[in-house]
């Protein structure tokens, strides 16, 4: 079998705890305030409800970028906690390449749509997150370290429902009756 020629751009995978040093490494690269630590990316990998991608630079040893996603159980929401790119690898399309692989495992787990915040004086990402197709819906008023807004952005997953419909959970009746009222609320 020969070697490919053209090998991919990116090679993302799942994290491993063997990767924590440099997902701190790289978390301490990208960002001067609101970084997670070692102790979360841990839990995160150990016993969160989070999927932890990683761009491992094709097997060099040295991680490129990172994506985030959490999920809440009941919910088919995904939400895209944090992503990172190392600043001599921007511009690659490394970043828009996590995004991708995180939408696709989020539908495999049956969620409908993605959220995410961001800064709302990063207008690098806000324009890559709208080229991706991902609208505004809110704000939330000093929700950094720094005291800075965030945005809050929403992309659905599914091309066939728009807007994104949330799984309603199921609550089993404990009562011996039913009060139509109450069903109507």
């Amino acid at each position: 079998m020969q070697p490919a020629l053209n090998p991919p751009a990116s090679a993302i995978r799942p994290a491993t705890l063997d990767d924590v040093e440099s997902l701190v490494q790289l978390e301490q690269a990208c960002f001067d305030s609101d970084r997670l630590t070692r102790r979360n990316f841990r839990y995160l990998l150990t016993q969160g409800n989070a999927l932890l991608l990683v761009d491992d630079g094709q097997g060099s040893g040295r991680l490129r970028g990172y994506a985030l996603v959490l999920f809440r159980t009941g919910t088919s929401l995904a939400r895209l906690y944090s992503i990172a790119v190392a600043p001599d690898a921007r511009g690659r399309g490394i970043g828009q390449a996590l995004i991708e692989a995180a939408e696709a495992a989020s539908r495999d787990r049956d969620c409908v749509a993605m959220r995410l915040e961001i800064r709302a004086d990063n207008a690098a990402a806000e324009k890559l997150y709208r080229k991706m197709g991902y609208r505004p819906f809110g704000t939330y008023p000093d929700y950094y370290e720094d005291h800075a807004d965030a945005v809050r952005m929403e992309k659905s997953l599914v091309t066939h429902l728009n807007p994104p419909v949330s799984r309603v959970p199921y609550y089993e009746q404990t009562l011996d009756f039913t009060c139509g009222p109450a069903v109507l609320i």
